[in-house]
């Protein structure tokens, strides 16, 4: 069966994501797909500039009949969430996305697909390119860095854009009508600690975690999948506690907005010990893969015998930076009151690594409500003071207020139940989007975020659903052109 995407329905979305698909553009390393963006407005002879934060602004003139419509921005952003399998050998710096065809489905080859936020950036440059769509002024926005800190959205301009309705294409559930979002901030602690030498007999082991499903740590914390980062703190803290384990080194998880797959952790147990704690494995091992069998049934945990280290990390350090793993929350913190299956605050213990003398833990903290949100860096703060480590909250960034009063919220519902037959659900969603940075710029727009169905963005099993992107096309199209009047 071919995979070329390029075929699909409708070809002038899925034509410019399959271009999409051969460019770079892992976060804060956009060049080449900014480049790309820009040179696609400036070959259609549109007004197109780059600002001072890497946002690729592209303007196209009402069509004739419209010019009296409300000014819309189409937004997007460029860059992509770097993620592989173990094994998998792919450079995202320098490879193309290898897309494959799986049924209804259309995912990548062992990698992100980039799905999020392709299909969307996709759809503006379709609207930019076509000669027939009727619409009025528009603006279509190309935001920077939106996967790692949003920097685009931070850096937007008062009075760069003109438009009053901000439609938002980074949603990933056709049939709903975002309106709200989650605000968020980046925890990261620190462990100073010295190397401690080891003398006498000790067995070098090389731990593992693999094989878990990862995601999104927003749209996917509700999920109960496993997190590498806790499961490696569960299997060193029963090594230490029954065998002497101690820690040379570890590494897990790899970007704050994914759930963390894998983590590998480098340690020596004392000769006399070695053979039992290798024992114990199995009972613990099994009992942390029974309890998540249902959502992790490729989960994958190992201790090979490997170099013994010269030195580990010293043992107070050690022993305060199991316990404040341990009693670190991780996941979802509280549901929405206000909607239904809606997650409120969460938080996702994202990434633990060691380095030159400084075990690092970092988080990213969710919540559609700031007052939750702060609660939570304080619950935070105070189990990592307790255990004698550096807290530092930064990059932080607003939520976005549902406006249920909203004219295009009218509008696209009818557009919706008029084409097809259905009543679109009306949504906030626990995750990030730049619609609540850029409405804090430009507090006077409408906004509405929407897009086809995604699932597993952030992680290698990302998908995108083919039928939903006809669907979310035709959509877009028909509110272009019903856009109220000034």
């Amino acid at each position: 069966m071919s995979n070329d995407i390029s075929q699909l329905s409708p070809r002038v979305v899925w034509n410019n994501f399959y271009l999409l698909t051969q460019i770079p553009r892992v976060s804060g390393k956009e060049e080449k797909i900014r480049d790309f963006i820009s040179d696609f407005g400036k070959n259609l002879g549109l007004e197109t500039l780059v600002d001072e934060s890497g946002n690729v602004l592209i303007r196209k003139p009402a069509l004739p009949g419209m010019e009296n419509r409300k000014g819309v921005i189409l937004q997007g952003h460029l860059d992509m969430v770097p993620q592989k399998n173990l094994g998998k050998l792919h450079d995202f710096a320098t490879e193309p996305i290898e897309t494959i065809l799986d049924g209804d489905w259309v995912r990548a080859n062992g990698t992100t697909l980039g799905a999020d936020n392709g299909m969307g950036v996709a759809a503006i440059l379709a609207v930019l390119e076509s000669s027939e769509l009727l619409h009025g002024p528009l603006e279509a926005l190309f935001t920077s860095n939106e996967e790692n800190g949003m920097t685009g959205a931070f850096g937007l301009k008062p009075a760069l854009l003109k438009g009053d309705i901000l439609l938002n294409l980074d949603s990933e559930d056709e049939g709903e009508l975002f309106i709200g979002c989650a605000g968020a901030s980046n925890g990261k602690m620190s462990f100073r600690y010295r190397e401690e030498p080891l003398a006498g007999d000790w067995r070098g082991f090389m731990i593992r975690v693999t094989g878990l499903k990862g995601g999104h740590s927003g749209l996917d914390i509700h999920l109960g999948r496993g997190n590498a980062n806790k499961i490696m703190n569960r299997i060193l803290y029963h090594g230490h506690l029954h065998h002497g384990l101690r820690l040379a080194s570890i590494d897990g998880g790899s970007l704050r907005n994914a759930i963390p797959r894998e983590s590998f952790a480098h340690v020596a147990l004392p000769g006399s010990m070695a053979q039992a704690f290798l024992g114990s494995l199995p009972l613990i091992i099994g009992t942390i893969k029974e309890e998540l069998l249902s959502v992790e049934p490729t989960l994958n945990i190992e201790a090979a015998p490997d170099c013994t280290p010269g030195s580990v990390i010293e043992e107070g350090v050690f022993v305060r930076f199991l316990n404040a793993l341990y009693a670190c929350p991780n996941g979802v913190m509280r549901m929405s009151s206000d909607m239904a299956d809606l997650v409120e605050t969460s938080n996702n213990l994202a990434i633990v690594k060691s380095l030159h003398g400084v075990i690092t833990v970092e988080t990213l903290l969710r919540s559609l409500v700031d007052s939750a949100k702060v609660d939570l860096e304080i619950m935070i703060k105070s189990i990592f003071d307790l255990a004698g480590a550096d807290s530092l909250f930064d990059g932080r960034y607003p939520g976005w207020k549902p406006d249920y009063a909203s004219s295009i919220l009218q509008v696209m519902q009818e557009i919706y139940h008029t084409k097809f037959s259905e009543i679109p659900k009306t949504r906030a969603v626990h995750a990030g989007l730049e619609c609540g940075i850029m409405g804090r710029t430009y507090p006077d727009w409408e906004m509405i975020s929407f897009g086809p169905t995604i699932r597993f963005p952030h992680s290698p099993d990302e998908k995108v659903y083919i039928p939903s992107v006809q669907k979310f096309w035709e959509l877009l199209v028909e509110t272009l052109r019903t856009i109220p009047f000034l």
